[in-house]
């Protein structure tokens, strides 16, 4: 499931006319990126869930066939479920088994066939990343047995994931952020996680936006070399 419906606040103007995951970094929107990495790594159905200017996304992006996917689209009220609210909506298109959860405004180049064939031996398993400067206290700390669980040496939740639908099945339907769910599933020892040193970048203000420009320009991830290993083949 790619994460497709948030308003984008602070990047606006920008996303006053376009949703945050048609934003283009390196030449190609974020989520044709996710498409496509999610392609390469062996998946073949995804869902979008949308909300403001969601129709963009679905002109956009059609049934998924030019990337050698299929879409289904799980459509949101204009001002959007959070992130829970909008899993719980979408679980008739997920169905019963663990599914990978991408937020559709970050750009990363952890390799996403590691997690489709990782056994799954607990209701989530979230990638972890180095605190970035505008979220110094991080999120989680992984313990280890690589059991997420709350201490000193914190990192930040990538968005990525696979979750258990398990998770959410007693969630009742509305707006519902996804922090709660994962801190009750802490609390319990249900989620762990992994650390990816990585390219990771969260598009969440114009200042971020440029930077990921400039560090895929610079040739800093694995993106941008496999972008350009197709330009010239």
């Amino acid at each position: 499931m790619i994460l497709a419906a948030g308003r984008g606040e602070r990047l606006r103007p920008l996303t006053d006319r376009m949703p945050k995951p048609l934003i283009e970094v390196g030449g190609k929107a974020l989520i044709v990126r996710h498409l496509e990495a999610l392609a390469g790594a062996g998946f073949d159905r995804v869902v979008v869930n949308l909300a403001w200017l969601g129709e963009q996304i679905e002109q956009t992006l059609g049934d998924g066939s030019r990337f050698g996917l299929s879409i289904a689209y799980s459509q949101e009220p204009p001002d959007a479920l959070e992130t829970a609210g909008g899993i719980v909506q979408a679980l008739p298109l997920l169905g019963d088994a663990p599914f990978l959860m991408i937020s559709g405004d970050v750009l990363c180049d952890y390799p996403l066939a590691r997690l489709r064939n990782r056994p799954h031996q607990a209701q989530g398993h979230l990638v972890m990343v180095d605190n970035p400067d505008h979220h110094p206290d991080g999120d989680f700390a992984i313990d280890a047995d690589q059991r997420l669980v709350h201490g000193r040496s914190t990192q930040t939740f990538s968005g990525i994931a696979v979750l258990d639908p398990v998770l959410f099945a007693e969630l009742p339907p509305g707006r519902r952020p996804l922090r709660p769910v994962f801190e009750q599933a802490i609390a319990l020892g249900r989620l762990t996680g992994e650390h990816y040193s990585g390219f990771w970048s969260d598009i969440g203000t114009p200042e971020r936006l440029s930077d990921a420009q400039r560090r895929l320009l610079a040739g800093e991830d694995r993106v941008a070399t496999a972008d350009r290993k197709r330009l010239h083949s």
